[in-house]
């Protein structure tokens, strides 16, 4: 291009919208760098931390979710802010002047894409699930590209328009290739990180940042079942939400918490738990999937049952289905989760078979395939200009 490239990037919510977001930027940067790239976030949401942690500008729209049921009063000051956002989102981009814009999912992505598409900027969609939900089928009539982790989205999208190109993973777990001799010393320092034995089978238990009910319950109903295998070690990720209610109850008697356990409210280095991970108890949220693909780690997939269109009950299906991961349903996981994660972790066959399943369905260059179409879009859009 002969002209700086100038991209908007929209969406988040959730770290499994930001990561692959900033991984998407920093793509585009490494192929471009003399790029400028805006992101949008919604105001009050944890993009507008963690994006500028990540070095890049961002500016906030006061776009919300809609209220369950929908027939509620607030709903109406939901469709206001939207309608507002949308007019902030026209006025972003009439003075950042974008060649593309480029939305992940979450509340700010559909006022900018609206808006860019309106303006007559090339928009791509990266629809991460599956199954696409209800915001992203409506915007990928109006998107150029349509960037997908999963075959068979041609019955949601058209078909000359998608571009599988994988989800893009956080760039700090794409680790160059280690000899057997040096991947086992990785994983015994990463064990060891923990407090815990290397000598031991490791279970990672991770519920999101915030943390999941469900797996939470899981966990605290059978202390006695994990005290009762030290042979095996839990690294137990409560989540911020949970973690002050978990803490209480393990302290509420002496020796509850069992020794084969680090308990934290969040990890902040996943990629020393997962190299210390035989196995992995995650939600089956789009961005876990692909980690757990590429690093290619045996996990038993609990679908939260309150997201948008179930999608991640038909995202943990799509790998269960093909051997590379098990599947608990939220209803069953409080009885039967942790006795089957402690029957999975002896078998070593079993856990072999999973992650080598699972490594297939990979796709390490997600973020670059995705910057390759935004460069596409761009070039494109600036021939139209001319």
């Amino acid at each position: 291009m002969n002209k700086q490239l100038r991209v908007i990037i929209s969406g988040g919510g959730t770290g499994g919208h930001i990561f692959p977001a900033v991984s998407i930027a920093n793509e585009i940067k490494a192929k471009c760098p003399d790029a400028q790239i805006l992101f949008v976030g919604a105001e009050g949401r944890m993009e507008m931390q963690r994006v500028p942690q990540a070095g890049y500008e961002i500016e906030g729209l006061p776009v919300r979710g809609l209220l369950r049921p929908l027939w509620r009063l607030g709903n109406i000051g939901v469709m206001l802010d939207f309608l507002k956002s949308r007019r902030r989102a026209k006025e972003i981009i009439r003075q950042f002047q974008p060649h593309v814009a480029v939305g992940v999912g979450g509340y700010a992505s559909s006022p900018t894409l609206n808006a860019a598409h309106a303006l007559g900027v090339p928009c791509l969609v990266q629809e991460q699930n599956s199954y696409a939900g209800v915001t992203n089928k409506s915007l990928a009539k109006k998107a150029e590209r349509i960037c997908v982790a999963y075959e068979g989205m041609e019955r949601f999208f058209p078909k000359e328009r998608l571009v599988l190109t994988g989800n893009p993973v956080r760039q700090n777990l794409i680790q160059p290739e280690l000899s057997p001799a040096e991947q086992a010393e990785r994983k015994a320092e990463a064990v060891r990180s923990f407090g815990l034995d290397p000598a031991k089978k490791t279970v990672l238990v991770i519920g999101g940042s915030l943390g999941a009910r469900t797996m939470n319950q899981s966990i605290l109903r059978h202390l006695d079942m994990i005290r009762q295998h030290p042979e095996v070690q839990f690294i137990w990720q409560t989540g911020k939400v949970y973690s002050a209610g978990i803490a209480e109850a393990l302290n509420a008697v002496p020796g509850r918490c069992p020794e084969n356990m680090h308990v934290t409210e969040f990890v902040s280095d996943m990629a020393a738990a997962y190299a210390a991970a035989d196995l992995v108890v995650s939600r089956a949220g789009a961005s876990s999937i692909s980690e757990l693909c590429l690093l290619g780690k045996p996990s038993i997939l609990v679908p939260s049952p309150n997201v948008a269109e179930d999608h991640q009950t038909k995202n943990a299906r799509a790998l269960s289905n093909r051997g590379a991961a098990l599947f608990m349903s939220d209803a069953e996981a409080p009885d039967q989760l942790l006795a089957l994660a402690l029957k999975t972790v002896a078998d070593e066959a079993q856990l072999q078979s999973i992650g080598q399943e699972a490594r297939k369905l990979a796709k390490p260059n997600a973020a670059s395939d995705i910057a390759d179409e935004v460069l596409r879009l761009a070039q494109l859009s600036t021939e139209h200009r001319r």
